[in-house]
């Protein structure tokens, strides 16, 4: 018997974790919580980030939180990572301070940040909310200038069933 209720609460729990919850409404609060929860609770990776000409360090979509160590620039705290967009979608980048982000492609041309927010209803640990639709391949995200030596990043992407337009 106690087999049973483990293994149907596993099975429960992955499915609550794999990002289509179990309320179906697939907006943007879903995601939020769930980011909300990644970064308060993790798991986590430390990475440094780059200034100038060192390769960046990569960073993933899969649910954990990288806290990202800027680098000491110009004008306060910086530093770039790079991410690689498996599929075409819309990503959310969320960090826990409020610093400025700028994306490009690998070869540098510009990429826009659809929508962005400094805060998330609900996740009072959320300082930036930055909404990107990027196709497949990979992108540089600077961090910075900044005060904080330190920004926690967590990318998630956007509900799944939107469809693709494009």
């Amino acid at each position: 018997m106690k087999k049973k209720l483990l293994a149907a609460f596993l099975l429960s729990t992955a499915l609550v974790s794999a990002g289509c919850g179990h309320d179906h409404d697939h907006d943007d609060h879903g995601v939020d919580a769930e980011a909300c929860e990644h970064l308060q609770e993790g798991p986590a990776t430390s990475v440094t980030a780059t200034l100038g000409a060192d390769a960046p360090p990569a960073i993933r979509a899969d649910h954990r939180r990288y806290d990202i160590t800027l680098a000491d620039g110009p004008d306060g705290k910086q530093g770039a990572v790079s991410f690689a967009a498996s599929e075409a979608a819309d990503y959310v980048i969320y960090t826990n301070a409020a610093v400025a982000l700028s994306i490009t492609t690998a070869s540098g041309e510009p990429v826009e940040i659809e929508e962005s927010a400094s805060s998330s209803e609900g996740c009072a640990d959320i300082k930036g909310r930055h909404v990107v639709p990027l196709a497949v391949g990979t992108y540089i995200l600077n961090f910075g200038p900044s005060s904080a030596g330190t920004v926690s990043v967590l990318i998630e992407e956007a509900a799944h069933d939107h469809g693709h337009e494009h």
